[in-house]
């Protein structure tokens, strides 16, 4: 059986989950971002028990299909940005069909209505905050991070970066209190 969960943003959350439910006796076979495959079916109890203990968290049981989607786009896209250090190797709108087996035209004007924003302004939204955080590490150059967030060039990353934040990467870089974002506030 296949639940879905919202706001699962990170490994830590999966570990948190898994944990949850092994408190109330339910055994996971799979824990991922947004989505656990579980041994069994829970019975009404159990899934009363575990909405509560996941509300608590932050978390959310999902059951409406339309909210699932929306989730499991989110989830794909995050993942993708902070959690996987490949390129995309082809667009956005192919991976996301390819990985919901559903077109990309339906995926985009339902996430529109629901969150009110496109997927490619949320997925800009997630390829900011990760520039935020590749720059307080003071790691990488602005070439290396746009060259590991697909940007064709850094005029290309410092551009985005000032419409969505109102400042540039360098400006951000010495602010004393940089602001970063919650993944899942996005």
């Amino acid at each position: 059986m296949k639940i879905y969960i919202k706001n699962m943003v990170c490994n830590r959350c999966n570990i948190v989950v898994k944990s949850e439910l092994e408190k109330i006796g339910l055994h996971a076979i799979s824990v991922q971002l947004g989505e656990v495959e579980l041994l069994d079916d829970f019975k009404d109890d159990e899934k009363e028990i575990l909405s509560k203990r996941l509300h608590a968290l932050g978390f959310e049981l999902l059951e409406d299909k339309i909210r699932i989607t929306i989730e499991r786009i989110k989830n794909l896209i995050v993942d993708l940005v902070h959690h996987k250090d490949i390129e995309l190797k082809t667009n956005l709108s192919f991976y996301l069909s390819e990985q919901l087996g559903q077109d990309y035209n339906v995926l985009s004007n339902l996430f529109s209505e629901v969150e009110g924003k496109t997927i490619e302004h949320y997925f800009i939204a997630q390829k900011i905050e990760k520039v935020k955080e590749l720059i307080m590490y003071n790691e990488l150059t602005l070439s290396e991070i746009a060259m590991q967030l697909n940007y064709t060039d850094v005029a290309h990353l410092s551009n985005q970066f000032k419409k969505i934040t109102g400042v540039t990467p360098t400006h951000f870089k010495q602010l004393k209190e940089n602001s970063r974002l919650q993944i899942d506030g996005l």
